[in-house]
Parts: structure tokens; sequence; C-alpha cells
């Protein structure tokens, strides 16, 4: 009977341990995505500057932003934001165009994504292949809706893919870059990404989020993935 009572009281112990260091994990990690969002946000203001005056050279006038709906932590709707890669009636665009593109849907369906993408403008390309379009997601990483690091959100109808991993993959803030963001990308089918991003969930911590910066850097630089 001492035996089995001290064996509980282990794995308590072991428990409340763990949780201790994951509450401290968050904890930093909060601190260092409002630290690293109050510098993204400040750079942000000659990006702007510079896209905005280069897409009016080419007369398209309309915002340079762009929102969508995407799933927080525990399955919360979020905003968020981006720089405008595609021309300004892209979801009309798309509706027609895999419309008489049956392929074309299917790929879409598969893995979200389209090669030659149509919609995507000169300015958008080069935001795309730099990354720069997503430097207004600093906006939601200082309001808490994002972090520097974590899977990268989803839209609603994305999650499904989870399946039974759909709660631990929502159990964590998404994130601008990844384990899987800063390993390919698009080079990698949908089915590897789903691993990757709950690889991260099961495993992150500060040694792995250290390496991700570092691959981010890199995989940027190289334009690796990016499309």
């Amino acid at each position: 009977m001492n035996f089995y009572m001290e064996s509980e009281e282990l794995v308590m112990t072991t428990n409340y341990v763990h949780h201790r260091k994951r509450y401290f994990y968050f904890g930093c990690k909060r601190v260092f995505d409002i630290l690293c969002s109050i510098i993204g946000l400040i750079a942000l203001v000659p990006i702007i500057i510079g896209v905005k005056i280069a897409y009016v050279c080419t007369g398209d006038f309309h915002s340079i932003f762009y929102r969508q709906t995407r799933l927080g932590k525990h399955g919360k709707k979020i905003r968020i934001f981006k720089l405008r890669t595609m021309v300004p009636n892209a979801d009309e665009i798309l509706k027609n165009w895999l419309n008489h593109n049956p392929e074309k849907r299917a790929e879409y369906l598969r893995d979200r994504k389209i090669e030659n993408d149509p919609r995507i403008t000169k300015i958008g390309n080069f935001l795309r292949k730099s990354s720069l379009d997503e430097f207004p997601q600093f906006i939601n990483i200082f309001i808490g809706d994002m972090s520097l690091i974590g899977p990268r959100p989803v839209v609603p109808d994305e999650v499904k893919k989870y399946k039974k991993n759909k709660d631990k993959f929502l159990s964590v803030r998404p994130g601008l870059t990844g384990y899987w963001a800063s390993n390919g990308r698009s080079n990698i089918s949908y089915d590897e990404r789903i691993k990757m991003e709950l690889y991260y969930v099961d495993h992150c911590g500060f040694l792995l989020d250290l390496q991700i910066i570092f691959d981010t850097i890199f995989a940027v630089i190289k334009k690796d993935g990016a499309k």
C-alpha cells in the first residue's frame, strides 16, 4: 500500500514540476513576444510606406492591408493582418478560376495553395518571397492573439485536417513563424506539415524556439519554400 502511495506522490510531484516549467516557459515567451513585437512594429512603418508607394505607382490605390479570419489558441477566432499580395478582388477571381479548373480546385483543397496563382501581383510576389507580407502580424503578437513562434494559424475549415489532434494543435498560440514555417513551408506536403506542427506543440521550449529563430532567418535569406 505504501508503494502505491509513494508512486502516486511521485507522479503528482513530477506533474507539478512539469507544469511549473511550462508556466515559466510561456511567461518568458510572452515577455519576449512583446519586446519583439515593439521592434517589429517600428520596422513596419517604413515597410508600409514603401509598399504603398509601390502599389500607387502601378495604379493600384486600394488598401495595402489584408485581414483574414484564422483560429487562435483554444479555437478562438482572430483576424490576422498581412500586407496584400493579391489583386483587390482575389476571392472572386479564385472562385471563378477554380470553377473552370477542376484539377486546380483539387490541388487547392488538398494543399491550400496553387502553383502559379493568378491572383498574386508582381509586388505581392516580392513580398511573399521576402516574407515581408507577414510583418503586420506583429500587431497580432503585441495584442496577444499570436506568438512570435508557434504553429501557423489556420482558417476555420482547415483545422479539420488535424482530426483527433485538433485540440492539441489549438492548445498553444499560433506563431508568426514555427517549426514547419522555418523548414521548407511550401515545399512540404500538408500531411507532413501537420506532423511538424504537432511536433512543436509536444516539444516547444527555449532551445527549440532558438533553433526555429535561426532556421527562419536562414530560410528568409535563401527564400526557401516561400511562395
